[in-house]
């Protein structure tokens, strides 16, 4: 598949997803003062139950993949704020892993820091592709920060990417009410 096609894809995927956020954080802000509105979140909150940490481990999944295949397949060389979102991401789908796993959703203690801090650095990366003039310093490595490698719809490059993928793990974790974690059942023997 032609990296240009991989990358409208994907981008079409972010730009959704940004649509979502976007909903999710009006629908949060307007709870706050709407009953309505409350209700509506919390039934969002409920249909969520248990699901958050699966949902987080696929989008970090992705997102790694997708990474991985614009780095050894496409042959785009990370720049140095690249390489900050991948040391935030790329950790995050084994811990996940292991969290969903052992049917662990106290893993978001663990998670959503990480992907906080990773979605700093994607914002910042957006902000400066998106407008170079504003960078605070050039990075050091051999590519530069502000030359996007993919750019679509105008202002969709693998930042914009990142920046959803991380999105998608805080709110998926957020909106999963983190309840008693399951105990395996224990053998207890009759005399």
């Amino acid at each position: 598949m032609p990296v240009d096609a991989v990358s409208t894809f994907l981008a079409t995927g972010a730009v959704l997803i940004a649509v979502l956020l976007l909903a999710l954080i009006v629908l949060a802000l307007v709870a706050r003062f709407s009953g309505r509105a409350a209700d509506t979140l919390a039934s969002l909150q409920e249909s969520f139950d248990g699901t958050g940490p699966k949902i987080a481990l696929t989008m970090a999944t992705v997102a790694t993949a997708g990474s991985l295949y614009y780095s050894q397949v496409a042959g785009f060389i990370p720049c140095e704020y690249c390489w900050y979102q991948r040391i935030a991401m790329y950790p995050l789908v084994p811990v996940l892993f292991a969290g969903v796993r052992a049917g662990d959703r106290s893993v978001r203690r663990y998670v959503i820091p990480i992907a906080v801090i990773g979605s700093i650095i994607a914002a910042y990366h957006t902000l400066i592709e998106n407008f170079p003039e504003i960078a605070a310093a050039e990075c050091s490595g051999v590519v530069a920060c502000t030359a996007p490698y993919v750019q679509k719809f105008g202002f969709v490059g693998i930042p914009f990417m990142a920046l959803m993928s991380f999105g998608v793990i805080i709110a998926a974790l957020l909106l999963d009410r983190p309840g008693p974690s399951p105990t395996p059942p224990t053998s207890q023997e009759t005399p």
